[in-house]
């Protein structure tokens, strides 16, 4: 399918936005993500699927490019109802440009011509519908940049909530005041990526590194059950003293904050590096354990590092959840706390 064709059928499921504010001459601010594009009639975002129509700014509605029913650990949640299922989906666009990106095929779609141009119309009743019929407990919304389609979230939050179930993104978190003020009431869980500690990574990657640091901020004070997950590529972000940076400022936010410190697989547009040696990932986690962060997990290497991906008491050191990539091999966790010690461990456990 040519490309115009596929943006003309994807420019078919779209609502007018509410993430916008009006200027004069039909000119409007996109307030879904940190660029804040402004954008006369006929432009397009930054993240390519909100545009401005006639003065109207349209968003994606009504559509899925994937759903999968996923065990939670792989979003990455550790803290929240360890060993579910949590009902997928995504939907095409980003408002970055990672060249290593796991996802591009969704997140790249009218930016490279390689990237999928499939989607599937459906509801928020049906999207609940398959998450309730395959047993998952939380319903997440992810594989692209979520904020730039929250109007779409919205809807199925709405509905997964009056169904009893817990709702997530996980994000970039280049995010703006309005957008998480606007998903505040319909998210439970929120998963960021702190992909650097370099103002200039993140230009390179088509982001702001200070919104990203508030976004973060704002998530945890909000309440969201918060996150964080830094992609540890050989390299780019692997020095102590970044990894320190980002530790530190996650522990300056809360030290209750679970880290993620993942390793790296040559992907994309980004094959002039190795994987993430376990030993580095290793070296993160410890790094962010000197930095007072009391729970940091390695991952992407199930079996290769150690028992760093187990949840321990911060008190007594005792292992509480006990894993292997992304299942749950044991859960000793006794009402939200310690079995030995009953220290409170942080989380949605319920």
């Amino acid at each position: 399918m040519a490309l115009e064709t596929f943006q003309s059928k994807l420019d078919i499921s779209t609502r007018p936005g509410d993430l916008v504010k009006k200027l004069s001459d039909d000119t409007l601010i996109c307030t879904a993500c940190g660029h804040l594009c402004k954008l006369r009639p006929g432009q397009r975002g930054i993240c390519k699927v909100r545009f401005n129509e006639g003065g109207v700014l349209r968003v994606p509605f009504n559509y899925a490019a994937g759903v999968h029913n996923d065990p939670i650990e792989k979003k990455p949640f550790f803290h929240a109802l360890p060993g579910s299922l949590a009902m997928s989906f995504g939907m095409l666009g980003c408002d970055f440009h990672c060249a290593y990106c796991q996802n591009w095929f969704t997140s790249q779609t009218l930016r490279d011509d390689a990237s999928t141009q499939n989607f599937t119309s459906i509801t928020a009743g049906e999207l609940c519908d398959l998450a309730q019929r395959h047993g998952a407990r939380t319903i997440v919304s992810t594989y692209n940049e979520p904020l730039i389609t929250s109007e779409w979230a919205v809807e199925v939050f709405k509905e997964a909530r009056a169904r009893g179930l817990l709702t997530g993104y996980v994000s970039n978190g280049h995010g703006t005041p309005e957008v998480l003020a606007y998903i505040e009431p319909w998210i439970d869980l929120y998963k960021i990526d702190l992909k650097s500690f370099s103002a200039k990574n993140y230009r390179r990657l088509g982001g702001n590194l200070d919104k990203v640091l508030e976004t973060i901020r704002q998530v945890h004070a909000m309440g969201f059950w918060t996150e964080i997950v830094t992609l540890v590529v050989p390299g780019y972000n692997d020095t102590d003293e970044e990894l320190v940076q980002m530790a530190e400022f996650i522990a300056d936010v809360s030290v209750d904050i679970p880290w993620h410190v993942t390793g790296f697989f040559p992907t994309y547009k980004m094959n002039d590096r190795g994987s993430t040696p376990s030993k580095t990932l290793l070296r993160a986690r410890q790094l962010g354990l000197d930095s007072g962060l009391k729970f940091v997990y390695s991952g992407n290497r199930a079996g290769q590092v150690d028992n760093t991906e187990n949840t321990f008491c911060p008190k007594c050191g005792g292992v509480v959840i006990e894993r292997h990539g992304h299942r749950v091999l044991y859960n000793r966790m006794d009402n939200g706390a310690c079995p030995e010690c009953c220290e409170a461990i942080p989380g949605r456990w319920e």
